[in-house]
């Protein structure tokens, strides 16, 4: 039996209050996240797999300016850009990630390049780039990255030991991480996550969207999930990993599993954020625990939207 295909996209969970942005602003990321929505679901629409779709709905997020990932990555200690990425697919569970690397202008397909060319699964730093120059990547100019808002937000936090979360302000400001989880035709699930990190960054510091099990992971059986947030209590909570266990352990239903980790575990953790979940069904999950969170889903069976705030 053919699977209900469905798409869901996140740009980022925070302090997203209605009217603090401006309606040119919001009508900007309505936009870019349509846009991610109808060029994946097309993929899937044409029998493509849900691993092309995913990578597709992040690229585009990551060539904006708008999302901390990719164009829009924020600054760190020392004024340079580090991003994560990670991507996997739930048939095989082959995944691929990479992190602490600069000048990819997609780090999500340099995360598809470390799944599909190399026997490993996650690269860092040097030698993430190292792979990279031996598949053909050029690297951007550092001003590709450049961004004057990510700029003045960093100069507010430059020569202290604090660093931030984008979605820590509330102010008409550009929010974090990006991610896809998509079920295709054959029934095929597959999760990508991306992001600049945080603001004034040091020590090498990595989030969770890099982490497989952490901001994201995919199996068949179960779900896929990307997720968003305070990356320090996604790794200790495990969490798109404990939705997926709770469906596999405890038969929890995708929403019940999603709600039960984002609601309940993770608050206990004193963590904030969301996540994005899908089924080999098709079904989707959207939970968050902060005033808003960039989303968006596209059905075959015609359930489509883009949603920025909690009503």
């Amino acid at each position: 039996m053919k699977a209900n295909y469905s798409i869901a996209i996140h740009g980022g969970a925070g302090t997203l209050i209605k009217g603090k942005m401006t309606p040119d602003k919001e009508k900007e990321y309505r936009n870019i996240l349509q846009l991610a929505l109808d060029e994946s679901f097309k993929i899937l629409q044409n029998k493509g797999s849900a691993i092309e779709a995913v990578e597709k709905a992040v690229i585009i997020m990551e060539d904006s300016p708008l999302f901390n990932a990719g164009k829009g990555s924020v600054f760190t200690a020392d004024g340079t850009h580090e991003m994560d990425a990670a991507i996997m697919e739930g048939k095989t569970r082959n995944a691929g990630a990479v992190s602490l690397i600069t000048g990819i202008k997609n780090p999500i397909s340099l995360a598809k390049m470390v799944m599909e060319k190399s026997p490993h699964v996650l690269l860092a730093g040097k030698g993430a780039m190292d792979f990279a120059r031996l598949h053909g990547y050029e690297l951007e100019n550092e001003d590709y990255f450049y961004d004057e808002f990510r700029y003045q937000q960093w100069q507010e936090l430059k020569d202290t030991t604090r660093f931030q979360l984008d979605h820590s302000q509330e102010k008409d400001s550009k929010f974090g991480t990006v991610g896809a989880v998509a079920c295709d035709i054959n029934g095929d699930v597959a999760a990508a996550t991306s992001t600049g990190g945080m603001t004034n960054k040091n020590w090498g510091r990595i989030g969770d969207s890099p982490i497989i099990g952490v901001g994201n992971y995919a199996n068949n059986n179960t779900c896929a999930v990307s997720c968003t947030g305070s990356g320090e209590y996604f790794m200790r909570g495990v969490v798109a990993y404990d939705v997926s266990c709770l469906m596999e352990y405890k038969n929890l239903s995708l929403k019940e599993a999603a709600d039960e980790v984002i609601h309940h575990r993770l608050p206990k953790l004193k963590g904030d954020g969301g996540l994005i979940a899908i089924d080999a069904r098709g079904n989707i999950a959207m939970p968050f625990n902060t005033e808003g969170m960039y989303r968006g889903k596209k059905t075959a069976y015609n359930d489509s939207y883009v949603a920025i705030y909690s009503n």
